[in-house]
């Protein structure tokens, strides 16, 4: 009895020190990636501002090749939303939809992922020389639980490796995608064709 009392008082105070340091750990938790690329703004936000091409660009879609998709509202914009169901634990099931854009620049974006939560996306799109430079952040929110504050800490580790795969993958997608710049003809003569100016005259 005494074992068994002593088994239960340490498990107790293990629980109790859990709950403790959970209180003083963060209550969010920040993930962020960037990438140059040479494509423009337009071309870009035309790929994030809904889902009908996520999966062209997205670092979880080869996990499983059974997982599927379905899509609702516009196919761009606020209110587009995709779902997906996979029977793979690494894929499991959610959807996100789009809440806010500004047209060029932003795209935010609330994933939930059923019983474990849920949490916002957002992709910036800043102009850099004569490209831009693609800013993927994960936002989630721990307040009211204190062990899910325990993998915030480890957030950054699991979600930065696949947003960096992502944006390589978005960057070579938005390159390929982007539209060929115009040709200008020149309309003056050439060669012995070519007026001489007066003065040479």
């Amino acid at each position: 009895m005494t074992l068994l009392k002593s088994l239960i008082y340490a498990t107790l105070l293990l629980i109790a020190t859990v709950l403790a340091i959970g209180l003083v750990l963060p209550k969010s938790a920040h993930v962020e990636r960037s990438i140059s690329t040479a494509a423009g703004g337009p071309t870009i936000y035309g790929i994030v501002s809904g889902f009908k091409r996520f999966n062209e660009w997205s670092p979880w879609f080869g996990l499983d090749p059974q997982t599927r998709y379905t899509y609702a509202g516009p196919e761009s914009g606020v209110g587009a939303k995709m779902t997906w169901t996979s029977e793979k634990r690494a894929v499991g099931s959610g959807s996100q939809e789009v809440l806010a854009v500004e047209p060029g620049r932003r795209v935010r974006t609330k994933l939930d992922f059923a019983s474990q939560g849920s949490a916002i996306s957002t992709i910036t799109i800043a102009p850099e020389g004569t490209g831009s430079r693609i800013t993927w952040a994960f936002d989630a929110s721990y307040a009211g639980d204190f062990f899910g504050r325990y993998f915030g800490l480890l957030l950054d580790r699991f979600v930065g490796r696949d947003y960096e795969r992502g944006l390589v993958k978005l960057k070579a997608l938005a390159e390929a995608s982007a539209p060929e710049p115009r040709r200008v003809e020149s309309t003056a003569p050439s060669g012995l064709d070519a007026a001489v100016p007066s003065s040479a005259r």
